[in-house]
């Protein structure tokens, strides 16, 4: 687990921050500044493993905190102006987020200093079974009991049969990393195939009395894949 900072001085950035780290299974937020100069007296005191540094700051900016700092912890800029990213990587910054970035975006950026923790992004896989990160809880689910996945914009629900469990990951998030027993049957939808029960014209049946529609374009390798199983 990682310990982070977020530098930052708009609070709906703040917040957007936090969740996203909050959603995160390898971050730890540790503490939120509105200033560079609070966050040099907290590193003082305080070890920091990934600092989220605005660029536009009052007191000092990002680039100035940087160029003050000649081991400082990791870094991952958040900015609404493209103009210094050529400028920032001089200072060994992990990644350069363009405001207003997506959850996928930060993710991203987050892989790129705790690959071990994000391999699975927020999986830590157990044989047949993961470990979701929902909101502040960490909720072990096995693969078998999952039902069908559904995408929600940014997010997902991962169903069971009388559970649901809402996820800060991508549907694609899914497809990349869960095994073929799962597969997508809908722009929204990803199934596990030995929950179905039955194929009626573009509807899938499934455990727990739940019926998700077939799209077009998916439903020729559904069936192959139904038919493979045979």
């Amino acid at each position: 687990m990682l310990e982070c900072v977020i530098v930052e001085d708009q609070p709906p950035a703040q917040r957007i921050l936090s969740k996203f780290i909050g959603d995160h299974p390898g971050l730890s937020l540790k503490a939120t500044f509105s200033d560079a100069v609070s966050l040099m007296d907290f590193m003082q005191k305080s070890k920091i493993d990934l600092i989220f540094l605005d660029i536009h700051l009052p007191k000092m900016s990002g680039l100035e905190f940087l160029k003050s700092q000649a081991d400082h912890p990791p870094v991952i800029l958040t900015t609404a102006f493209p103009d210094y990213a050529l400028e920032s990587y001089e200072y060994q910054v992990i990644d350069y987020l363009l405001k207003p970035f997506s959850a996928d975006r930060f993710n991203q950026a987050v892989a790129k200093i705790a690959p071990a923790s994000t391999r699975h992004v927020e999986e830590e896989k157990d044989e047949r079974s993961i470990v979701i990160k929902s909101g502040h809880e960490l909720i072990r689910m096995s693969l078998d009991d999952i039902v069908l996945i559904k995408s929600d914009a940014d997010y997902t629900e991962i169903v069971g049969e009388d559970t649901k469990h809402l996820s800060g990951y991508p549907l694609r998030h899914w497809l990349e990393t869960l095994d073929d027993s799962f597969c997508q049957v809908h722009k929204s939808f990803v199934v596990h195939l030995k929950h179905v029960r039955k194929v009626s014209h573009n509807k899938v049946q499934l455990s727990g009395a739940h019926t998700v529609p077939i799209g077009r374009v998916y439903k020729k390798a559904f069936m192959e894949n139904m038919a493979s199983l045979e």
